[in-house]
């Protein structure tokens, strides 16, 4: 069994508002802690992951889908999320409070490139 604590990990600030730390790593899944600063935005992307999440703490809206074709999901406190892989998809927080989370990633992303 593997144990990652928080609070001993790297959080790195993936883009200006955005940090990142990369918590357990298994075979076939990996957890990721996010927190995302009030007008901070992760810019569209993708990735052949499938990413499941959960928000404890704020709102984020995320725009999901090919450019022009992009759909609006708000995802509040207490909400989950699912988001295929290969799927583009964009996160910004419009509150005016920090948004906090955990994301899970299958499979697993070992060495994301945010944390260069």
């Amino acid at each position: 069994m593997q144990t990652v604590d928080l609070s001993a990990q790297d959080v790195v600030e993936a883009v200006d508002g955005v940090y990142l730390a990369q918590l357990a790593v298994g075979e076939q899944m990996s957890v990721q802690h996010f927190h995302i600063q009030p007008d901070a935005e992760v810019p569209t992307h993708e990735h052949p992951h499938e990413q499941t999440g959960f928000i404890y703490e704020g709102e984020l809206t995320f725009l999901v889908g090919e450019e022009g074709e992009e759909t609006e999901h708000v995802v509040t406190a207490g909400e989950s999320y699912t988001i295929p892989g290969d799927e583009p998809h964009a996160a910004r927080n419009l509150g005016d409070d920090p948004v906090r989370g955990v994301d899970i990633f299958a499979p697993p992303r070992e060495n994301p490139a945010w944390q260069e």
